[in-house]
């Protein structure tokens, strides 16, 4: 997490210095949240009804409940970081968005305490299973297609709201266990059945939709 602080910063510094080195240039700063986490942004308007932006996300989701029948302890990590092309509409707090993510959003789950397991259409017991871990993770580099809505108070400061899907691609799930059968090949074949199961839960998980809310500064 500190490293996607310091990649965002980063990227917000590098579009400061370079409005800073373009005359008549608009740069601004900003924080928002969303259905991305929390964020940070910088903005750089180079030309007329067209600007950059740069920043990162970032939250962790605890929660728990079933997952192919089976109770999980799970955290949603999001995290990740952006750079985006905007083009405005002439009189109007209308945009299109488009751009990419490096994206390192996962899903951690950790099975709860259950008095059996049902795993693959087969029932074993806490002892033979021991605790499952799984990790859904997605595709490092993922686009962005969305809208916005941009308003300006007094030329200073100025809300953003941001609609719009982060295509993060089919899920890679992984599936262990740490009980007595742990190396058990009949196990493990239902385990694998018992994944297949999860990646099926996640699939809808490729299209995140994205809300956000951002409070700007405009230099």
């Amino acid at each position: 997490m500190k490293s996607l602080l310091v990649k965002a910063s980063t990227l917000v510094l590098v579009l400061f210095a370079s409005a800073n080195a373009v005359a008549d240039s608009n740069f601004g700063v900003g924080a928002k949240v969303g259905t991305l986490g929390a964020g940070l942004e910088g903005i750089w308007r180079p030309l007329p009804y067209f600007d950059l932006r740069a920043g990162g996300n970032l939250y962790d989701y605890d929660d728990d409940g079933a997952h192919s029948g089976i109770n999980y302890d799970a955290t949603l990590n999001l995290e990740s970081y952006y750079a985006t092309a905007n083009f405005n509409f002439p009189l109007s707090p209308f945009r299109v968005t488009g751009g990419l993510y490096s994206n390192g959003n996962e899903l951690n789950m950790t099975s709860a305490t259950s008095a059996s397991f049902d795993i693959g259409g087969q029932t074993f017991t806490p002892a033979e299973v021991g605790q499952l871990s799984s990790k859904t993770s997605f595709s490092s580099t993922a686009p962005y297609f969305g809208v916005g809505y941009d308003f300006s108070f007094l030329g200073k400061v100025g809300l953003n709201l941001d609609l719009g899907v982060l295509w993060q691609g089919e899920a890679d799930v992984s599936l262990s266990a740490d009980g007595t059968l742990a190396n058990d090949q009949q196990f493990l074949a239902a385990l694998e059945a018992e994944r297949l199961e999860l990646e099926d839960d996640v699939s809808d998980y490729k299209a995140w939709p994205v809300i956000a809310l951002g409070f700007v500064y405009n230099f």
